[in-house]
């Protein structure tokens, strides 16, 4: 029987217990963002990846969500340009995710455990996540929602990677998709949790919706959008903060509502029918 997620699904899927504080990253020398929440001792703490041409603003929901559940998130926002430079990005969130476990965040009252740190991106950020991983034993968890194609590949970086891995894709057909998480998941070297959500898109996750009424994209996708952060969160304080109660959240069979995860058979179709040489 597989793990069912609807448990705690619509719970993940809301606001958390803790007050967020938001500040800087400038200071150190790095332009973006780091949520926290308002108190806590040896909480974990992930780096996050924009996509494409997106912004650390076009995640404020997000990134507030993940703090609000007690994880410190560092978002860098930088390779914003038509043209990023993906290695520089890696660069970045490694440096952003040493920041944020090397000091005391708030008022003193925040600090990281250098034993649970991750990688976690939507897109382009996605697939830096993967290399940010890689010959990193500081990184104990790599997320993917809806992760896009980098260089390097990050499908070949995955073979080298054996931490747990959560990687979210789309059962529908998306136009902008930049990328196939099938391949990164059957290429990964350690336990990967794969999710395909009934109406979420890659291009419909971020929070930038002027944009989208701008080039009529008819991305708005609250509801995939919450039940992403809600596998997210589930995943993260398991892997990371050990809580058992959300272990189905990091289970490779698991299903919920809206929800579903490809077997090993449909992984493998996935990636071979996606597969451009």
């Amino acid at each position: 029987m597989s793990a069912n997620l609807n448990k705690h699904l619509a719970t993940l899927s809301k606001r958390g217990p803790h007050r967020v504080l938001v500040g800087d990253l400038n200071y150190a020398g790095i332009q973006g963002r780091i949520y926290a929440p308002a108190e806590g001792k040896g909480v974990p703490a992930v780096a996050f990846g924009h996509d494409w041409r997106k912004r650390v603003k076009d995640y404020h929901g997000t990134l507030r969500h993940l703090a609000s559940w007690g994880i410190v998130v560092a978002a860098p926002d930088t390779e914003t340009g038509f043209i990023p430079n993906h290695r520089n990005l890696v660069s970045d969130m490694e440096s952003a995710l040493q920041i944020a476990a090397g000091v005391k965040l708030g008022q003193g009252n925040v600090t990281v455990s250098p034993a649970k740190l991750g990688m976690v991106g939507h897109g382009m950020g996605g697939g830096a996540a993967v290399l940010g991983a890689v010959d990193n034993d500081k990184v104990r968890a790599v997320a993917g929602l809806y992760p896009a194609k980098v260089a390097p590949s990050a499908e070949e970086a995955a073979k080298s990677v054996t931490v747990p891995g959560l990687f979210i894709g789309s059962e529908r057909d998306d136009i902008f998709s930049a990328g196939n998480p099938s391949r990164i998941v059957r290429n990964w070297g350690g336990d990967v949790a794969f999710r395909e959500l009934a109406k979420g898109t890659q291009s419909g996750f971020s929070e930038d919706t002027w944009h989208k009424l701008l080039i009529g994209t008819g991305a708005f996708q609250t509801g995939p959008r919450e039940t992403a952060r809600a596998l997210l969160t589930g995943f993260l304080l398991h892997v990371l903060d050990g809580e058992k109660k959300y272990a189905d959240f990091a289970a490779a069979d698991a299903s919920g509502r809206g929800v579903k995860s490809p077997d090993a058979q449909d992984i493998r179709k996935k990636a071979l029918l996606a597969y451009d040489g």
